[in-house]
């Protein structure tokens, strides 16, 4: 009996202690999605699924037709705005201002002529050779006249003045809001232009040409020419010795060499959601996602080969 007691103990220590000294995933790369910025149709699609792109090179054009009628009604209301700044900047036209000085002296003339005429007319009433009512519509031309003469002053000293400098703000504010308008509507076209913004492989073109996209949907899938990292899964026995930049060695599936990557980062919560009264060998169970970087010598490798990382060093 004691033996049988002593074989079935030893059958139990498995269990007690982590399963493997390894953890276990596969390659990545960074992935970049790009999405459509505007629901608009497809026009071409310059770039093959898998072909290698570069930084800059466009992947999806856009019907850019509407946007781009958006842009030339802008650029029209900037010169508008840059016209009228102008217009008041430079004042108002020489003949304008020399017909305004002719009306002036005009009026200034008719004034005298007026006074003159009054001053008559008064002599004459007081010899009794004219009646009162005609020295009242000479006093009334004479004040016709004077009030003529003030109002075509105010006329030639607004023209010759210029504009005002509260005008003159406002018309420099609008033009400055056109130009905005106009860079707002330019950067819009723009982005009808998908291109790539990182070098890599084009991995994925989920939509085809012709077909019109929702906004944010993912138009292309650029796996980038980075180093790549390994993905993987760490038990939750070795959880608390994993630590951002501790070196570990990562053994890829069809090549001898080993590589020292470095952690870079570490999942706060298991992959598995635990019970709040799941007992130790429960919680041996959980895994916690840990990407560790590889040096420059894994540029090649791709992405999604199995790899293998050594716990028995931590």
């Amino acid at each position: 009996m004691s033996k049988i007691w002593i074989v079935f103990f030893v059958g139990l220590l498995p269990a007690c202690t982590p399963e493997g000294q390894q953890a276990l995933g596969v390659l990545e790369r960074d992935r970049v999605s790009l999405t459509a910025t505007s629901n608009e149709i497809i026009q071409a699609l310059p770039i093959k699924e898998g072909s290698e792109v570069k930084q800059g090179e466009v992947l999806v054009q856009f019907d850019a037709s509407k946007q781009q009628a958006a842009l030339e009604k802008s650029i029209a209301d900037q010169d508008k705005a840059k016209a009228a700044l102008e217009k008041l900047l430079n004042g108002e036209r020489i003949e304008d201002v020399e017909a305004a000085r002719a009306n002036l002296n005009n009026a200034q003339a008719k004034r005298i002529d007026a006074q003159k005429s009054y001053q008559r007319m008064a002599q004459l009433v007081k010899k009794k050779l004219a009646s009162p009512s005609e020295l009242d519509n000479a006093l009334a031309e004479r004040d016709a006249a004077i009030a003529s003469v003030n109002a075509y002053q105010q006329t030639w000293k607004k023209l010759s003045s210029g504009a005002r400098q509260e005008d003159i703000d406002e018309a420099k504010a609008t033009l400055l809001s056109a130009q905005a308008n106009v860079k707002l509507q330019q950067y819009y076209v723009n982005e009808l232009t998908v291109i790539a913004t990182r070098s890599g492989l084009l991995d994925s073109l989920p939509y085809n040409q012709g077909e019109r996209v929702p906004v944010n949907g993912v138009v292309a899938i650029i796996q980038t020419d980075s180093v790549p990292y390994a993905r993987v899964y760490v038990p939750e026995p070795f959880r608390a010795r994993i630590t951002v930049g501790k070196k570990l060695k990562v053994h890829v599936d069809g090549i001898d060499e080993t590589f020292s990557g470095q952690i870079r980062w570490v999942s706060v919560d298991p992959a598995f959601t635990p019970y709040n009264n799941m007992s130790e060998q429960d919680r041996s169970r959980l895994v916690y996602l840990t990407e560790i970087d590889l040096p420059t010598s894994a540029q090649r490798l791709p992405a999604g080969i199995p790899v293998q990382v050594d716990l028995e060093s931590l």
